[in-house]
């Protein structure tokens, strides 16, 4: 790891202070600090040496450890945080006397969720934030963050933008006591108990969304798989060099189809899927051809438009998950039989729903919108596909899966009499 020791960093701050908001290009004068961070860099590596394999975060090969078996970990939680039309996970996880944090993506600029949300879980210290790019969806409240807590490392992709948001967090970044690292494929890290491995970028090219850095978290015998925006030619990469199994698959770009390519899919075989979206958002995001894919793979999803905030906790061998939200009441099935009672108990209940709910057969365009995962387009698809024999017919509605439907009726707003 290399320490962002920011001597130099004035003349930076200086120079984006003095543009502005109406000035965004500072560009130039953040490659001349890179090129100064690193060359200092260079110069101080000997020194630091002997004190490497004393950071709490380092390389597998710096660290000769035997890995915490399942048995001796303790609760992992990972949080994807209901942040709108944008990103921010929260790892928290222990052990010993240590508590560990890592912040991956740190939600929109327009937004004020994280630092909040942070605070409510009990975060004092981040041991890591990762920014996957620099898109304002996605670097968007790092400048609140490095405010508001003692933040250990920061990793980047290199990558840059003009915006006002980027040259906020970077000052940001300058002003903080962080160190700094723009990490890049086959670099693995221990923090605790928790493996990373890095698997994309392999190099930049200025490709922001594309280059996002993609990272395999390990907690005993489970892997996270989080991607940013990363496209499908960077699932392609990854998937032809690396490991990408995984029991839980973050959907690349909040589920677009430009991302999570179904052959990407089938080489993570993910046991669970979140994707991190707005509610009725005007992207079009999740994808219905994302959804189907998953859902035919049974593969369980989970999205923040629907569920808000969504929680896994894991003892390194199970995870189990709960919402924190406008469907906080949910409570995700845990195994296949849990399923399957709970479709037959709403299944034998579907003649017995109360007047006020919505008939799919006869509601209006706005009506049928008042129905969990019916957004205008299905709504549209709803009424054009009608009559229905019964609410399990709503799979005919593209993107409406087995696991959207145990969603609708749990929800009880959607009948036909």
């Amino acid at each position: 790891m290399r320490r962002l020791t920011f001597i130099f960093a004035l003349i930076a701050v200086f120079f984006i202070s003095a543009c502005g908001e109406s000035a965004p290009d500072s560009v130039s004068n953040h490659e001349q600090a890179s090129i100064a961070v690193k060359e200092k860099q260079e110069t101080e590596s000997a020194a630091k040496s002997d004190d490497k394999d004393e950071e709490e975060i380092s390389t597998k090969e710096e660290i000769e450890e035997e890995p915490s078996s399942p048995a001796n970990l303790r609760e992992l939680k990972i949080h994807f945080i209901d942040v709108g039309q944008a990103d921010a996970t929260l790892f928290q996880y222990s052990e010993a006397e240590e508590d560990y944090t890592i912040l991956y993506d740190t939600g929109d600029w327009r937004g004020d969720e994280v630092v909040p949300y942070l605070n409510s879980q009990g975060v004092s210290t981040l041991d890591l934030v990762i920014v996957s790019h620099p898109d304002a969806d996605h670097i968007g409240q790092l400048d609140k963050v490095m405010q508001s807590f003692e933040v250990g490392e920061v990793w980047m992709s290199g990558n840059e933008s003009s915006s006002q948001t980027f040259q906020r967090a970077i000052e940001a970044v300058l002003e903080s006591d962080a160190d700094y690292h723009e990490p890049r494929a086959g670099e693995t890290f221990t923090i605790g108990p928790m493996d990373i491995e890095v698997i994309y970028p392999e190099s930049i090219s200025g490709k922001s969304n594309e280059e996002s850095i993609a990272a395999r978290f390990t907690y005993g015998g489970l892997q996270f798989l989080l991607t940013g925006d990363a496209d499908r030619s960077g699932e392609s990469y990854m998937r032809n060099n690396f490991t990408v199994d995984a029991d839980v698959l973050h959907l690349g770009h909040h589920g677009s189809k430009t991302s999570n390519d179904p052959a990407f899919i089938d080489a993570v075989s993910p046991d669970i899927a979140i994707y991190s979206a707005g509610a009725n958002n005007s992207y079009g995001h999740p994808s219905p051809e994302v959804i189907e894919a998953v859902e035919e793979r049974n593969i369980d999803i989970y999205g923040t438009d629907t569920h808000g905030t969504i929680i896994l906790t894991s003892d390194g061998e199970e995870i189990s998950v709960e919402f924190s939200g406008p469907d906080s009441s949910m409570k995700a099935p845990q195994n296949e039989e849990d399923t399957t009672s709970k479709e037959q108990e709403v299944s034998e209940n579907d003649n017995n729903q109360s007047a006020s709910c919505v008939d799919i057969n006869e509601a209006s365009y706005e009506e049928v919108q008042k129905i969990i995962h019916i957004g205008p387009e299905r709504a549209q698809d709803l009424i054009d596909l009608r009559p229905y024999h019964s609410v399990d017919d709503l799979t005919r509605i593209k993107g409406i899966g087995p696991a959207r439907i145990a969603d609708i009726k749990s929800e009880g707003n959607a009948c036909v009499r």
